[in-house]
C-alpha cells in the first residue's frame, strides 16, 4: 500500500489528518509508514532537512501528535483521533486513578509527576533529577516509552543541544509533555464517556478500513 510521495513536513501532517494514524519506521504492514514513503535521498542528507528533522515541527504544531505508540515505537496520531485512541490506551483510567488503584509502578509516577509539574521537560533534566544514571536509578527507555503507550505522555518537541559558540550539535534531545499540558484539560472529556473497548474497536476498525490488505494479526500487534 502507497499514500504518495512525503515531500515534506506539511505532506505528513496531511497524510495523518487524511488516515488518521501513521507509524514512524516500518512495521510489517506495506506502505504504512513515513520511512517507506519519503525518498530516501531526504534522509540525513547534509543539504536538507528530512523526516528526521521534521519530526519536531510536526509535534509542536499540534494538528499531530507524536510518540512511542505503535507497539514501542514512535508514530503520529492526528488530533482528531488521538481522544478515541488514548481512552482505549488508559482503560478508563487517568493517570491518578490509576495510580490510587495500584496500577502504577513507583517509577513511572516520579517520571510522570516530574514531566506533569514541568509542563514540558527534555529527556536529560529527567535523567538527572531522578538520578537515572549508570550504577544509579536505571530503565529510564522502559518508563517512558510504557508512560507513552498508555498516551499519558506525548513528545512536544526535540531540542538541540549547543556548544559555546552557540552553534547546534547532535541529534535532537526529546522534550515531553502531557496531552492535557499540550491541548487543555478537556481534550478527552467526550471520548471519555465511550466505553474503551467500544473506543479500541473504533480505531481498529478505521484502520482496517483504510489498511485494506493488512494482515489482521500485525494490525492488532500494532495497536495492542
Amino acid at each position: 500500500m502507497k499514500f504518495g510521495k512525503l515531500k515534506s513536513a506539511e505532506d505528513i501532517v496531511k497524510l495523518v489528518e487524511k488516515i488518521g494514524f501513521l507509524p514512524f519506521f516500518a512495521n510489517g504492514i506495506e506502505g504504512f509508514s513515513v520511512e517507506e514513503n519519503c525518498p530516501r535521498e531526504l534522509w540525513f542528507s547534509p543539504d536538507a532537512d528530512g523526516p528526521w528533522e521534521w519530526k519536531g515541527p510536526i509535534a509542536r504544531g499540534g494538528r499531530c501528535v507524536y510518540g512511542k505508540f505503535f507497539a514501542g515505537k514512535a508514530g503520529f496520531i492526528s488530533r482528531e483521533w488521538f481522544p478515541v485512541f488514548a481512552n482505549y490506551r488508559r482503560d478508563g483510567y487517568d493517570f491518578d486513578a490509576r495510580w490510587d488503584d495500584g496500577l502504577v509502578s513507583k517509577k513511572d509516577k516520579d517520571v510522570y509527576d516530574l514531566i506533569s509539574q514541568n509542563g514540558r521537560i527534555i529527556s536529560k533534566q529527567i535523567k538527572r533529577a531522578l538520578n537515572y544514571r549508570k550504577d544509579a536509578n536505571t530503565g529510564f527507555e522502559t518508563v517512558i516509552t510504557r508512560l507513552q503507550m498508555q498516551t499519558y505522555v506525548n513528545t512536544a518537541d526535540f531540542v538541540y543541544m549547543k556548544d559555546k559558540n552557540g552553534n547546534v550539535y547532535g541529534w535532537g534531545v526529546a522534550e515531553y509533555t502531557t496531552p492535557e499540558a499540550m491541548f487543555g484539560e478537556d481534550i478527552f472529556s467526550d471520548a471519555y464517556r465511550q466505553d474503551p473497548e467500544k473506543s479500541r474497536e473504533e480505531v481498529y476498525k478505521h484502520l482496517e478500513k483504510t489498511l485494506k490488505s493488512a494482515d489482521p494479526k500485525i494490525l492488532a500487534k500494532l495497536l495492542k
